[in-house]
């Protein structure tokens, strides 16, 4: 989780906008965040209505401490510049928007929101979803201040590289791994994508793990059945927020009485180890204050 940005971002479900008793229903699903689709959720015949109440039901509030944010439908397609202009005059937490593939993507999204008023809170969710998004990531995420969070999305990736879909998803490796390093050069929040067999509670947990295994902050989700088991994988453990209490707290003390060697549990302490568990109280921290 960015340092800059420190909320927890473990579950960000999609909620279909053009469903206004599934928006409804959103207000009690104990999400990090949401996600109001007016992309792939929505039939060509209903995008305007879906704009409509997307943003309505974000002005009239109730979600309590869950971000919410809107997804855009596609940069050239012929929604594209209604929905920048429409959210923007919402002023949500965030604009998603699909297929992000260069610096110049960033650049229009940015201008269009600062054209039509939109308030500073309302920042750029970037979507990879192409090989050419990975091989660009880095410039993706120094394009703009604007820009907090980059949202990967395997389902189009997979289909770009002719790629096997395989429980292991090493043929997205590569392309995660290229973002994950951007994101974390540029101290951005990065998002695990779907995972779409609901049923398969199984690999979704293993998917899950994974995922926090590779330094994700999070994933994002397409039904509500997924959202406890996703916060459960993606909030630090008990065993390990009391190692990082030991940690900080041994190092401290050596510092105190001016000693240069630190263990813990008959391993060395360094100072990337107490960076690392500072990190694990402060997520901690930061969920606890979410669920409050």
């Amino acid at each position: 989780m960015a340092t800059n940005d420190l909320r927890p971002r473990r579950s960000v479900l999609y909620m279909p906008a053009a469903n206004e008793r599934a928006l409804e229903k959103a207000k009690a699903i104990p999400a990090d965040a949401l996600i109001f689709d007016l992309e792939d959720a929505v039939a060509p015949d209903a995008k305007a209505e879906a704009r409509e109440r997307a943003c309505a039901m974000f002005v009239a509030g109730g979600y309590g401490n869950r971000e919410i944010t809107i997804r855009a439908n596609g940069i050239g397609t012929q929604w594209h510049d209604d929905d920048l202009a429409a959210i923007a005059k919402a002023g949500p937490d965030g604009v998603v928007v699909p297929k992000v593939n260069s610096a110049a993507d960033v650049h229009a999204i940015e201008a269009a929101l600062e054209r039509h008023g939109a308030p500073d809170r309302t920042r750029i969710w970037a979507m990879l979803e192409t090989p050419v998004a990975m091989l660009h990531a880095e410039e993706i995420c120094g394009a703009s201040e604007r820009l907090n969070v980059l949202v990967m999305g395997t389902n189009d990736l997979a289909k770009e590289l002719h790629a096997q879909r395989v429980p292991s998803r090493q043929p997205l490796m590569g392309g995660l791994y290229l973002a994950l390093l951007a994101a974390r050069a540029a101290d951005k929040v990065i998002l695990d994508g779907v995972f779409n067999d609901i049923k398969d509670e199984v690999s979704f947990a293993a998917e899950c793990s994974q995922g926090r295994q590779m330094g994700f902050d999070g994933k994002t989700l397409v039904h509500p059945s997924q959202v406890e088991p996703c916060n459960l994988a993606f909030s630090p453990e008990a065993d390990e927020v009391e190692l990082a209490v030991r940690i900080i707290a041994a190092f401290e003390e050596a510092e105190r009485e001016g000693r240069g060697v630190v263990t813990v549990d008959g391993r060395m302490i360094e100072n990337l180890h107490v960076d690392e568990a500072r990190r694990v109280l402060a997520i901690q921290e930061a969920i606890a204050a979410a669920e409050g």
